[in-house]
């Protein structure tokens, strides 16, 4: 692989894995900790936050596979930018749209079960850390 891609396709994973860690696994939860915030201002402000992470998460992916198609990368890398794009793909795709189904119900008053589309997501983002971390890990040391 040509170290200029590989350096970009590197550095936009990290950027990638530190924006997922920060928002998921950190804003996320303590939103609902902070006084004052009920559970439609925090449904709301996630909402917004989560939409606009999943953008950019769209992006940094696209910039990642560019660069590993056009850096002519090892397998290994490929097979894991393709993993971590199907990852991303399928919390667009499949989950999202539950949590916001979800979420507009919460959000018109009803009231139900805990949702469990959470879990799968948080699933999904565990995942979606390791595959980051691996392929970052790979790219470096391309």
């Amino acid at each position: 692989m040509n170290t200029t891609s590989a350096a970009v396709a590197s550095a936009v994973t990290f950027v990638w894995l530190g924006m997922v860690l920060a928002i998921s696994f950190l804003e996320a939860p303590l939103k609902f900790r902070a006084p004052g915030v009920t559970i439609p201002i925090g449904l709301g402000i996630g909402r917004l936050v989560f939409r606009a992470l999943n953008l950019v998460e769209t992006v940094l992916a696209v910039v990642v596979i560019v660069a590993v198609a056009v850096g002519a990368a090892p397998a290994s890398a490929v097979g894991l930018t393709a993993a971590v794009a199907a990852l991303l793909l399928a919390q667009l795709a499949f989950v999202r749209p539950r949590l916001n189904r979800r979420s507009d119900r919460v959000l018109a008053g009803e009231e139900g079960p805990r949702s469990r589309g959470h879990l799968a997501y948080v699933v999904l983002e565990l995942a979606k850390v390791g595959v980051l971390i691996a392929l970052g890990i790979r790219l470096v040391s391309v």
